[in-house]
């Protein structure tokens, strides 16, 4: 079926939902309990959430905080066609999708597609992104490309965390908790008035546990957790018409190897079985042995630095600065093939710096509001990878052992210039368009050595110095939104988005080292928002269709390495096509009485390839577009019930339920054999469910909270991600979600 005839048969269901809702709403009100609205600012301006002509999602920090939600992957199933796990292979990045479109790898050359801000800041890697909630206002997801206010790799959407600003009111919270695996988590933050301009906050936590995966060999530990994390924040207002906020922020993780589980055999460069894998694998126990040479280690430091000015020229015109700083350092070690044979294990030690300069405008008198600015951003990035693989080459090759340094240094530049108008053309009409033109420069250099121990002649060095890389790209975004009554928006946007091309940071040769493109979307979604029954039931819908071209893959495969005709691994990196995704987003609650809460939040997905060139598959005439999209299920959808119970004397206890269901995923672009349509079931995770819930007692006066809180509590065993790299020993790994844990947390607030 046509992708659009599919929207519009989406947006007919919408529509549908919203009239029997529009009519029931004229019923009268039984309680006067009140769903709470929360003020974003998705579109740079401040407004509510349900008044902004776009999908997203908003969470207070105390709302997280009361869920016992802990870091940033705690979001999963929150958001409608939102996929947020830990990354493959590393303690320290994030695997974001939105609505089929991501990026999971944590290459230091690979740019992601779904934006991450902290206070307006934005982090170029997905390193660093495994975020604790320490002291937040709020969070927002942006679901659909953000190309105009947000610029490059919001192709997918943009994840935006806002810290708490100190005020002139003293405030002080302190949390302890304590759960499976020895996890201990503590937060504190205080915040208060200096003078009467200036305020000061500061907030610290440690979080800590065991290793979920357990080497019953030598008893190590894996997949575990040591955090420490600090921030600091200074408030002036020294005057009614200009604030300024500088933050600094530091964290350090150092935990051990993240570990999955190997899903076939391992065979040689000489055609030997190194390891020997039944199919399917044996179910997934949390048990692991992996390569002994290899250190338990990965290790990450990230620290910056930000001021953010706002000053007022007049009641309509603001003019903001957003300056900042950062640096993040990884020392990872990773053992792809997840045995104890070294097929493959790799380390991977990035540094990184970045500083980047908004200038913005905000204009808001009459029916007119306008935001523009300019953005500048310089990152630089050195890297220094090993990578061994002592049993990959066999007897063919003398048993030679294998080690590969890879060098390389990226510099990037990008500016863009910005604007957005929305004008109101009555009391309930409103349009609104914006553009954004970017330039960036990719100037990267790279030297690749090879050490054969047994085979000295072939030892080699290949220096890469390509010239610089330019890109530039022009979004353009438009909408209009109509307030149909009091309390429904429709609206329908139009918006676009890119993610920057770049270099094959993995490349062995010339060949697979070239340059290549930059991805571009183009979504067009229809939707409403409605709060009814006097503000007791939210239901917002959005159905949209995105067209995804020149979609960046990693194909993996075999080559003759040019210098030393010897078999080599190639990975290359390719503008592969274009996909098609339309979809249907339901985010619902229901304050049924005082004390009884429904909520739910269901995202439909349909994406497939309209391209997907491969020349290796000559069965199909060099087309890889019956594949299966990655991290795209068909249904995503969370059920929770919340129940409030009076406590005689005051205070209450609070009673909560979730169920989650995803539908099955591909877990790897490459998900079948080369030049086969059969699916490779290690590359996917079947349908399952996972439930969650919590009692949480509050004393009387607000202050005192104790909380109890079950994650996966029918402890299933589920994949989150997988490592496909065939091309090197016929690699095809699973990394899995958390096992059942029950956490106890005591909060005190001031």
């Amino acid at each position: 079926m046509n992708r659009y005839v599919k929207t519009a048969l989406l947006a007919g269901a919408a529509w549908s939902a919203l009239s029997t809702f529009a009519v029931a709403q004229d019923a009268p009100a039984a309680q006067s309990a009140a769903l709470d609205d929360v003020i974003v600012t998705a579109r740079r301006t401040e407004e509510s959430a349900q008044r902004t002509p776009l999908s997203l999602s908003a969470f207070s920090g105390e709302s997280l905080n009361q869920a016992g939600a802990t870091q940033t992957t705690d979001l999963q199933g929150l958001v409608p066609n939102l996929n947020i796990v830990q990354g493959r292979a590393s303690s320290n990045s994030t695997n974001i999708y939105i609505r089929g479109v991501g990026q999971p790898d944590a290459l230091q050359t690979f740019d992601p597609a779904v934006g991450v801000y902290i206070d307006d800041v934005y982090y170029s890697r997905i390193r660093g992104t495994q975020f604790d909630l320490l002291d937040l206002e709020r969070v927002e997801v942006l679901r659909g490309p953000q190309g105009t206010l947000y610029g490059k790799n919001t192709i997918g959407g943009a994840l935006k965390l806002v810290s708490r600003r100190p005020g002139q009111e003293f405030r002080a919270r302190g949390s302890v908790a304590y759960g499976s695996y020895n996890m201990m988590d503590v937060q504190g933050s205080v915040s208060g008035p200096i003078s009467d301009s200036l305020a000061l906050g500061f907030s610290a936590l440690h979080s800590s546990r065991d290793g979920y995966v357990s080497n019953p060999v030598t008893g190590a530990e894996y997949n575990d957790k040591n955090t420490n994390a600090f921030r600091a924040a200074l408030a002036w207002d020294p005057s009614d018409n200009l604030r300024v906020d500088l933050i600094a922020d530091y964290s350090n993780d150092d935990a051990g190897l993240t570990v999955g589980q190997s899903q076939n055999s391992l065979i040689g460069s000489s055609g030997q079985t190194i390891v020997a894998v039944t199919s399917p694998p044996p179910p997934w126990n949390f048990q692991a042995v992996v390569d002994p040479t290899l250190p338990n280690e990965t290790r990450l430091e990230s620290r910056g630095v930000s001021l953010n000015a706002a000053f007022d020229l007049s009641d309509a015109l603001t003019i903001r600065s957003i300056t900042g700083y950062r640096r993040l350092n990884t020392d990872d070690y990773i053992d792809f093939d997840g045995t104890p044979r070294e097929v493959s294990s790799a380390l991977v030690a990035v540094d990184q710096d970045q500083f980047s300069q908004e200038l913005q405008a905000t204009f808001e008198s009459g029916p007119i509001t306008a935001v523009g600015g300019l953005y500048y951003l310089q990152e630089n990035i050195d890297s220094h990878q090993e990578a061994y693989a002592d049993d990959l080459l066999g007897p063919a090759f003398l048993n030679s052992t294998f080690t590969r340094t890879v060098d390389d240094t990226l510099e990037t530049t990008s500016k863009a210039a910005y604007g957005n108008l929305t004008w109101a053309l009555s009391d309930r009409f409103r349009v609104s368009g914006g553009v954004r033109y970017t330039e960036e420069d990719k100037d990267y250099d790279r030297t690749t050595s090879t050490f054969f121990g047994a085979l000295p002649a072939f030892n080699a060095t290949f220096p890469f110095l390509p010239p610089v890389a330019n890109f530039t790209d022009t979004s353009y975004m438009a909408s209009a939104d109509y307030q149909a009554t009091e309390n429904v928006m429709l609206y329908a946007r139009f918006s676009q988005g890119f993610k920057s091309g770049g270099y094959n940071g993995r490349a062995n040769s010339t060949a697979e080292a070239t340059q290549y493109d930059p991805e571009t979307a183009d979504s067009y979604e229809v939707g409403f928002k409605s709060t009814l029954y006097d503000s007791r039931v939210r239901l917002n819908v959005a159905a949209f269709t995105t067209d995804y071209k020149n979609f960046q893959a990693r194909v993996s495969g075999l080559d003759i390495d040019p210098i030393t005709n010897l078999p080599a691994a190639k990975l290359s990196v390719i503008n592969a096509g274009a996909m098609a995704i339309s979809g249907l987003e339901v985010d619902a609650a229901w304050q049924v009485t005082d004390a009884f809460t429904f909520d739910t939040q269901i995202g439909l997905l349909d994406a497939e390839y309209d391209v997907f060139a491969d020349a290796r598959f000559t069965a199909t005439g060099g087309s890889r577009a019956f594949q299966t999209p990655a991290f795209a299920p068909r249904l995503t959808a969370r059920y929770g019930l919340t129940y409030v119970a009076e406590m005689p004397g005051g205070g209450d206890v609070t009673f909560g339920g979730v169920a989650k269901f995803r539908s099955r995923m591909a877990l790897a672009v490459d998900n079948t054999a080369t030049n086969s349509q059969a699916q490779l079931p290690g590359m996917f995770q079947d349908e399952y469910w996972l439930f969650d819930a919590r009692v949480v007692m509050n004393d009387a006066s607000g202050r005192y909270s104790l909380g109890v809180y079950g994650q996966n509590l029918l402890n299933e065993v589920y994949k989150t991600d997988a490592q496909e790299f065939s091309s090197v020993g016929q690699i095809r790994t699973a990394y899995f979600g958390a096992p059942q844990t029950i956490m106890v947390k005591l909060t005190a607030r001031y």
